[in-house]
């Protein structure tokens, strides 16, 4: 995998909106922010811009993307928002240009379809929070993110949870939204899982929809091939009126009864304040115990 290079004082951030529409107030923000930690911001021409549910056409989208992609002085593209459009991006850029000039793609939630796509081009991507949750996010979850750009190693420990499974794990991370990672299954920029830790988080799905997604994971041999489980935040998971009953931590343990591999729950990533950076494409090790759980890469 080609790891971009780090960034040091003065280097050059550019802020893209490659889905969803976003209020200029947290563009400015991230901006500051940015600029506070000693860099240069570049904000995208349609970056506050807004086509229906989008931030401007799919076209406009593309440009900034390419915009970022070919600009000689940008060092690393955050992307301000996810909801929903990244993937209709795919067609519409010249990614070869970022193996030419590698550059760190920063953000989670839609941009999973970046950190997958990352993955089939052989260039690590981060899976970080984003302006549009900066003011919310804990200090370590910033402080996670710079590590990246600055080329520092982040560990992390959390917990334990009764569900866990005790273990050690070492192995290339990938993962991110869970959707958008079952929404890639069998498509040219599904992830190789071979000996893989997987990390994976999702956001207001119904329990049903979880089932499903984890189901079609169990039987395209997903949970076969990894090494080790991580489970982020599954926020404001639903049920269905009559009630399924089931909870987020039964139907993982039902789908992986069959592996003896470390999973732990509840981890500092996805859409939670405490959301924490995890490089896609880059080996980790991960340890569960009675006591805690540990990653480091």
């Amino acid at each position: 995998m080609i790891c971009p290079h780090q960034l040091v004082p003065g280097d050059t951030i550019a802020l893209v909106s490659p889905a969803k529409a976003i209020e200029a107030s947290y563009i400015d923000f991230a901006r500051s922010y940015f600029e506070e930690q000693g860099f240069a911001v570049l904000v995208s021409p349609n970056a506050a811009s807004e086509y229906r549910y989008f931030s401007g056409t799919d076209q406009q989208r593309a440009d900034d993307l390419q915009w970022a992609i070919d600009h000689p002085d940008v060092k690393a593209i955050v992307c301000n928002r996810g909801g929903y459009g990244a993937i209709r991006l795919f067609d519409a850029v010249n990614w070869a240009n970022l193996l030419r000039e590698p550059k760190w793609i920063l953000g989670f939630s839609d941009i999973t379809n970046f950190h997958c796509l990352g993955l089939r081009l052989g260039i690590e991507t981060a899976h970080t929070t984003m302006p549009l949750n900066f003011r919310e996010n804990t200090p370590e979850a910033l402080e996670s993110l710079m590590h990246v750009l600055r080329g520092t190693n982040n560990e992390y420990t959390w917990s334990a949870h009764p569900a866990n499974k005790p273990g050690m794990a070492a192995g290339t991370v990938i993962g991110g939204n869970l959707s958008i990672l079952h929404s890639l299954l069998g498509t040219p920029y599904c992830p190789n899982f071979e000996n893989a830790i997987l990390f994976i988080e999702d956001l207001e799905e119904q329990l049903y929809h979880i089932d499903r997604m984890l189901s079609a994971f169990r039987l395209a041999g997903v949970f076969e091939r990894i090494s080790g489980l991580i489970v982020g935040g599954m926020t404001n998971i639903k049920d269905t009126a009559k009630a399924t009953g089931w909870t987020i931590e039964e139907l993982i343990s039902e789908h992986t009864r069959f592996r003896n591999i470390p999973i732990a729950f509840h981890a500092p990533v996805g859409h939670i304040p405490d959301n924490r950076a995890f490089i896609c494409g880059r080996s980790a090790t991960f340890t569960v115990t009675e006591n805690q759980s540990y990653f480091f890469q």
